[in-house]
C-alpha cells in the first residue's frame, strides 16, 4: 500500500501540473453535454417540400394548407410543372414535390378516389423515409376530413370502429433528450477514460520516465494500480459533472438508485481504463496510441445503441455488441435514469462489464514489459 501511495502522489502531481488535462476533464466534458445533445435530434423537421396544383380547387387548397400547417413542411415551390419542381430537388432546395393532379376534386366527389404523386428525394434516406411518412399520415388525416364535408349526413352510416388509447411510459412527452443525454454521458465517460489512460503509460516511454521506474522494485500489478485508480476517480468525476448538467440543463433525474449507478459506473471505468492501459503497452509514442483509441471509440460509439438501435443491426453486428462495453453503460444509464431499475435488472451487463474488467486489466498487467 505505502509502494501505491506514493506513486499515486505522483500521478496526481503529473496531472494537476498538466492544465490540458484539467480542461479536458472538467471544461470539455461539460459543454459537449451543453451542446450535443441540442443538436442530435432525432425528430426531423423543416423538409422542403415543392407542390405542383394541377386542380386549383377548394379541396386541392385545403391539403396544401393542412401540409404547410403540420409544422414540419416547408413549402420552398409552388410550380406548374414536375420540371420545374424536379429541378428544385436537383438544386437540393426540396426534399419531396407533391403533384396534385388536374380534376382532384371532381374525381373525389364522383368516384371517392384519386390517386396523388409524391417524389421523393431519397439521397438522405432517413429525410426521406420520416418525409415521405409525415406527409402520408397528413393525407390519411386529410382523407378522413375530407370524407366527412363531401358525404351527405344522411347518407352516412356510422360503421363500427376501433379506436387507439395509447400511453407513453417512461417518456411521456416523447421529449428526445431524455434519451439522448444519458448516452452521451456515457460517451463522454468513456472517451475521457479511455484515451487519458491510454496516452499515461505512452507518454512515460516518451519522456524517459519509464526508464526510471522499470529499474525500481517496484511491481507490474502496482504500477498499473497506480495508473490506473487516479483516473478512476477523474471518471466519476467527469460522471458527477454530467449528472449535474443533466439536472440543472435538462431536468433529468434518475428515477432509479443514484448509488446503484455509480456502483455500475465505477465497475465501468475498471474496465475502461484497463483497455486503455492495455493499448498504452502495445504502443512506443503517443501518436500511435492515439490512432488506435480513436478506432475502437469509433466502433464502440458507432455501434453502442447511442444512434441506431442495437436491434435493428444486422446478426454480426449484434454478435460484436456483446464484446462492446459501451453498449452495456448506454443501456443501463437509460434503464436506471429512464425506468428506474434496480439491481436485479441490470445483474447481467453489471456481470459481463466486471468479467472485462478482470481480463483488460489482467492483460495490461501481464503485457507490460518491466525490465530491471
Amino acid at each position: 500500500m505505502r509502494t501505491i501511495k506514493f506513486l499515486l502522489q505522483k500521478e496526481f502531481r503529473q496531472i494537476f501540473r498538466n492544465k490540458s488535462i484539467l480542461a479536458m476533464v472538467i471544461f470539455m466534458p461539460v459543454v459537449q453535454l451543453l451542446i450535443l445533445p441540442l443538436a442530435a435530434n432525432y425528430e426531423v423537421k423543416n423538409i422542403n417540400i415543392s407542390v405542383i396544383d394541377n386542380d386549383h380547387s377548394s379541396c386541392s387548397q385545403k391539403l396544401i394548407s393542412k401540409v404547410t400547417a403540420s409544422g414540419y413542411f416547408t413549402l420552398t415551390g409552388y410550380n406548374y410543372s414536375f420540371k420545374q419542381a424536379f429541378q428544385l430537388i436537383e438544386k437540393d432546395e426540396a426534399d419531396l414535390v407533391l403533384e396534385i393532379p388536374q380534376g382532384f376534386e371532381r374525381n373525389l366527389v364522383r368516384e371517392n378516389e384519386q390517386q396523388l404523386f409524391i417524389a421523393v428525394n431519397a439521397i438522405n434516406g432517413t429525410k426521406a423515409n420520416l418525409g415521405g411518412a409525415y406527409l402520408a399520415s397528413i393525407i390519411r388525416d386529410y382523407n378522413s376530413d375530407i370524407r366527412l364535408d363531401l358525404i351527405e349526413a344522411g347518407r352516412f352510416n356510422r360503421q363500427p370502429t376501433a379506436t387507439i388509447v395509447s400511453s407513453n411510459w417512461f417518456n411521456p412527452l416523447l421529449n428526445y433528450k431524455l434519451f439522448m443525454v444519458p448516452g452521451i454521458l456515457a460517451i463522454l465517460v468513456t472517451m475521457i477514460g479511455g484515451f487519458l489512460t491510454a496516452l499515461n503509460i505512452v507518454k512515460e516511454k516518451e519522456v524517459g520516465t519509464i526508464e526510471q521506474i522499470n529499474v525500481t522494485p517496484i511491481k507490474k500489478h502496482h504500477f498499473i494500480l497506480g495508473k490506473l485508480i487516479p483516473f478512476w476517480i477523474l471518471g466519476n468525476v467527469v460522471f458527477t459533472l454530467g449528472l449535474l448538467v443533466a439536472w440543472l440543463i435538462y431536468g433529468i433525474v434518475p428515477l432509479g438508485s443514484v448509488l446503484l449507478l455509480y456502483g455500475f459506473i465505477s465497475v465501468y471505468l475498471l474496465a475502461v481504463l484497463g483497455f486503455g492501459l492495455l493499448v498504452s503497452t502495445f504502443c512506443d509514442t503517443q501518436q500511435q496510441a492515439m490512432f488506435i483509441m480513436f478506432f475502437f471509440m469509433m466502433v464502440f460509439i458507432l455501434m453502442g445503441g447511442l444512434f441506431t438501435s442495437i436491434d435493428s443491426m444486422p446478426e454480426w453486428a449484434k454478435v460484436f455488441t456483446m464484446f462492446n462495453p459501451v453498449s452495456y453503460l448506454i443501456e443501463v444509464m437509460r434503464m436506471i435514469m429512464l425506468k428506474g431499475s434496480g439491481m436485479k435488472d441490470i445483474l447481467k451487463q453489471l456481470g459481463t462489464i466486471a468479467l472485462f474488467a478482470i481480463v483488460l486489466n489482467s492483460w495490461a498487467i501481464l503485457n507490460y514489459k518491466k525490465t530491471s
